[in-house]
């Protein structure tokens, strides 16, 4: 049985898709961006700022389905630019202190006015 996330303390989704998907136990995190959930707009200025919102809005699709990062099993990373690479792991491992997911990073060019996207899969034993 399937069951669709909304948070209420994510930004809505700005096409036709759910904030996740909770199949078993196993949950599926849609791509955030660096969306503000009351303006509805992409902020920071750049890619620490940015990463930190991120993870705040994946973090809120989580709460609201029982799930934490220590529950993350999968990270997929798109960035504007790969030389922000470093500065973005700067931000990344104060979320993910030890126990580290499994990890993808691409450099994704035509995000929409943003510099990064991140899913995530999340899975409880």
């Amino acid at each position: 049985m399937k069951r669709f996330i909304v948070s209420n303390d994510a930004p809505k989704p700005v096409g036709p898709y759910s904030h996740a998907v909770l199949v078993g136990n196993m949950l599926f995190v849609s791509g955030q961006l660096a969306i503000n959930p009351v303006s509805g707009k992409i902020e920071g200025d750049d890619i620490k700022a940015q990463t930190q919102l991120v993870f705040k809005n994946i973090e809120a699709i989580l709460k609201e389905a029982g799930f934490s990062f220590e529950d993350v099993v999968k990270v997929n990373v798109y960035l504007t630019s790969l030389e922000d690479f470093a500065k973005f792991n700067e931000v990344y491992s104060t979320i993910f202190t030890k126990n580290f997911p499994a990890r993808t990073t691409v450099e994704a060019k035509l995000l929409p006015g943003a510099l990064i996207e991140v899913d995530v899969i999340a899975a409880k034993e």
